[in-house]
């Protein structure tokens, strides 16, 4: 079940592109969202680590 707090982001892929993520995600055992997720968090964790961690928004 989706989480209501969690954010939707939609992108435009070209064909082979996807079909590469595809490809990747089944040889790692992850849905291409959990792929995608996994990239995402290792390049803002490489980012925090060459720049600094970013501060996270407060929630009030």
């Amino acid at each position: 079940m989706r989480n209501k707090e969690n954010k939707h982001l939609g992108i435009e892929i070209e064909p082979e592109l996807h079909y590469k993520l595809h490809y990747i995600s089944k040889y790692y055992g992850r849905s291409a969202n959990g792929e995608i997720l996994f990239l995402i968090r290792q390049a803002i964790k490489e980012f925090e680590k060459e720049e600094g961690e970013i501060p996270a928004p407060n929630k009030d």
